[in-house]
């Protein structure tokens, strides 16, 4: 593979997460409780069958699930029931449920990117599904979780301005 097809493949790689981010963002603000949460996994779980596919590398489900699973768990404590928390606020009413929408939207997208970040970087350098050590990305999955809040951060700004 020559160095402009893998620059090809690396840019359709972010465009890929772009798109699901974006996507993550908009299911963290469904209004009902826990199925915002089966909505996000289930979308970082096409999002990662897309970039399989980009990397010709052999999708699993199962697998997915389970390692979207360990990664987020790897999470800091806060940050990782920020999404269980933001998702049962919406049960109150009005304040409740807008507080619950914005908690569980930045919490989406930022998990999103940073899930799709780490596993173009684990594609880029030859891994698959099935060679991923969650352990051994946690830092850098955290490094891009705050990233991704940032970006999540601004896109619901410039989302709100529009």
């Amino acid at each position: 593979m020559t160095d402009e097809e893998r620059t090809a493949r690396f840019d359709a790689a972010n465009e890929i997460t772009k798109k699901y981010v974006t996507a993550s963002m908009s299911a963290g603000l469904i209004p009902i409780p826990i199925v915002d949460l089966i909505a996000v996994t289930g979308i970082q779980v096409k999002m990662l069958h897309s970039l399989a596919q980009q990397y010709d590398i052999p999708f699993s489900n199962n697998m997915s699930e389970s390692v979207i699973g360990a990664l987020l768990g790897g999470l800091i404590p806060t940050e990782a029931t920020m999404s269980l928390v933001g998702s049962l606020s919406k049960l109150i009413p009005i304040g409740g449920t807008t507080m619950g929408m914005i908690t569980m939207s930045l919490f989406s997208g930022a998990s999103t990117y940073a899930v799709g970040k780490v596993f173009i970087q684990h594609f880029e350098s030859g891994g698959t599904i099935l060679s991923f050590e969650p352990s051994k990305v946690r830092e850098y999955f955290k490094a891009e979780f705050e990233k991704g809040k940032e970006q999540a951060w601004q896109a619901q700004e410039s989302g709100a301005a529009a």
